[in-house]
């Protein structure tokens, strides 16, 4: 079964006013809006600013509505799409480059590291619905993790905690713990060594890996009730 949207354009977005679909609003005005005042907000205050002030960059995020927990550091390169949907436990790092698409809430927890250029994408498009509307996903990045330089995240995807994908790669299933990936699409590499396993540990956790233990399958974007039954674009 797939996972279930957050948010369907279909439900949200009028076809009166939009005869075609392709051209038709994915957000309502108020979104849009709402955007346009953060753009202005990261193109004026949040990209000139110093490298070092992660302070003040954390202080317009939340102004624009994130939750941050204490000593979070944004670059000034890094892009966010919607701070109101971003939720973030503490030490989290995003650098210069990283994108964070978020039409849809994603949580970020501590210690997770965002590098260079990687990037979160939280929505898609229903490409068997005749009018191809966006649909969001919630997500989850889980503590510890690593999402390495030019990595991509598929929407709906949930990172395990301590789990690295490498330089990159592209997830299109989530993530196990504590678990090395690469590749696209990514496939599951060695185990990472969590804080305080000895060698013995690591040698049974390889060999839990390779008794049958398998990953969580590609799913189907997951298809709103209402548009059961209507025919394929």
């Amino acid at each position: 079964m797939g996972r279930l949207a957050d948010y369907h354009a279909a439900e949200h977005i009028s076809a009166k006013d939009h005869a075609d679909a392709y051209t038709r609003p994915a957000f309502t005005l108020r979104n849009r809006l709402r955007r346009l005042a953060w753009n202005l907000c990261w193109l004026l205050l949040y990209r000139p600013s110093p490298r070092p002030l992660h302070g003040w960059r954390a202080a317009l995020l939340r102004l624009f509505g994130a939750t941050l927990g204490p000593d979070c550091h944004f670059y000034p390169a890094s892009r966010i799409w919607a701070p109101w949907n971003l939720v973030c436990a503490d030490h989290v790092a995003v650098a210069d480059g990283a994108e964070i698409y978020n039409p849809s809430p994603i949580q970020i927890d501590t210690h997770v590291i965002l590098s260079q250029g990687c990037y979160l994408c939280g929505a898609t498009h229903d490409y068997n619905h005749p009018d191809f509307p966006l649909i969001a996903y919630r997500m989850h990045i889980e503590g510890y993790a690593w999402i390495c330089a030019r990595a991509a995240v598929a929407p709906g995807v949930r990172v395990g905690e301590g789990a690295v994908l490498g330089l990159s790669a592209v997830a299109l299933r989530d993530l196990r713990p504590w678990t090395v990936y690469s590749g696209n699409p990514a496939v599951a590499r060695m185990q990472r060594r969590r804080a305080g396993m000895d060698d013995t540990e690591v040698l049974q956790e390889k060999e839990n890996e390779t008794s049958g233990a398998s990953e969580t399958p590609i799913e189907p974007p997951a298809i709103h009730p209402s548009d059961r039954g209507r025919g394929s674009a």
